[in-house]
Order: structure tokens, then C-alpha cells, then sequence
């Protein structure tokens, strides 16, 4: 049976809307809504059910847009169910934000965790899925000064942290989908490669 959108679902968007106001993919002028919509489109298509789809909408929300309150708020309006995903995929609720290493590796080990429920497992996923379709992409056009956009600024540690990503998915949630993830990133990591020969 197909997973019904009902108007929670409408509200989603537009919290999402106005939570990233303004807000654009790095190193683009693309609105960031554009991200949350693909991630919740890549749920949808899945499988997924609405509550996962309006937590695809809402992951970002409380690490770029106000912290434990906009978690709070998304609890309030959408539920408990919707809230724990959000939370279990947002990797610090700090500001300014610890130290990127560290965050990764702790997330990665959340992941692993067999605590960590299924529907965070899918949205996180299908997350990383659409970061890594959209890096594979600008590597084409941009070759490695692409990575001069990300906060490390190093295109090492961007293609170890979606290596680790695909492997952990495909442990985790095995299926097309972590297959997809994995051939991305086969994919980036030859495109960076090429680019770092041809200087």
C-alpha cells in the first residue's frame, strides 16, 4: 500500500521552509529546501512511511537552525516518533561545532549502534545518498576545488567519512539503497582521483 501524505506533511515543508530561510547548498546559490525535499523524495521512494519523510524534511532543522528548541518544536508538532529520527541524525546540537573528526567518528559509531532505529538508518541514508550524488556531480564540474567548500577544506577527509559511510550502510541497512550510496562513492573517489593526476 502506498504511503498517504496527509497535511502534516504540508507543514513539514513549510517549517523546513522557514527553519533554513535563506539558507544555501555550500558553495551554490541553490536554496537548501531544495536538499531536504530530495532527501525526503529518496524516503518516499524507498518505502518509507510519511513520519520518516517529514523527519527527512525536518534533519537539519535543530543543527542549523536552533538546537534542542527546534527539536522541541518538531516533538510538539509532529511527534515523538518524528523527533527521535531527527535527533538520532543530528551529529551535535553545539555552537559554534566541535571538532569535525570527532563528530564524524562518533556519529559513524552511532550508526553502528544497534540501538539506533531503522527509520533514522533510512532518512541518515538517504541524506548521505543525496550529499554524495551532489558531490559526485560538482567533482565533474569543479574537479578537487570543490572540497575548498567543506569545513575541513580536504578532499582526504571527505572521501574517508563517505567510504566509512557506505561500508557502515552496507553492514547496517543492507539494499539498494546502501548499494547506491556505495557505488557514489566509487564513483567520487575515482572522479577525485582523476582530477588529482590531472592537477
Amino acid at each position: 500500500m502506498p504511503t498517504r501524505l496527509t497535511p502534516r506533511f504540508d507543514a513539514a515543508v513549510a517549517l523546513a521552509r522557514d527553519l533554513h530561510d535563506g539558507q544555501v547548498r555550500k558553495g551554490t546559490e541553490t536554496p537548501y529546501l531544495s536538499h531536504l525535499l530530495a532527501v525526503a523524495s529518496i524516503v518516499l521512494e524507498a518505502g518509507g512511511s510519511e513520519d520518516e519523510a517529514i523527519a527527512a524534511l525536518l534533519h537539519d532543522g535543530p543543527e542549523d537552525a536552533g538546537g534542542q528548541a527546534t527539536l522541541a518544536t518538531i516533538r510538539e508538532r509532529f511527534g515523538d516518533e518524528v523527533a527521535a529520527i531527527v535527533d538520532a541524525c543530528t551529529d551535535t546540537y553545539e555552537e559554534p561545532k566541535p571538532d569535525w573528526s570527532a563528530r564524524k567518528q562518533a556519529y559513524l559509531a552511532h550508526l553502528e549502534d544497534p540501538a539506533t532505529a531503522d527509520g533514522a538508518l533510512l532518512v541518515s541514508l538517504a541524506d548521505k545518498l543525496h550529499n554524495a550524488r551532489a558531490i559526485a556531480f560538482d567533482l565533474r564540474v569543479h574537479g578537487n576545488a570543490l572540497w575548498e567548500r567543506f569545513r575541513t577544506g580536504s578532499g582526504p577527509s571527505q572521501l574517508w567519512y563517505y567510504r566509512s559511510l557506505a561500508d557502515v550502510f552496507l553492514r547496517r541497512r543492507p539494499g539498494p539503497l546502501a548499494e547506491e550510496l556505495d557505488r557514489t562513492v566509487g564513483e567520487i573517489e575515482r572522479l577525485a582521483a582523476e582530477a588529482a593526476r590531472s592537477g
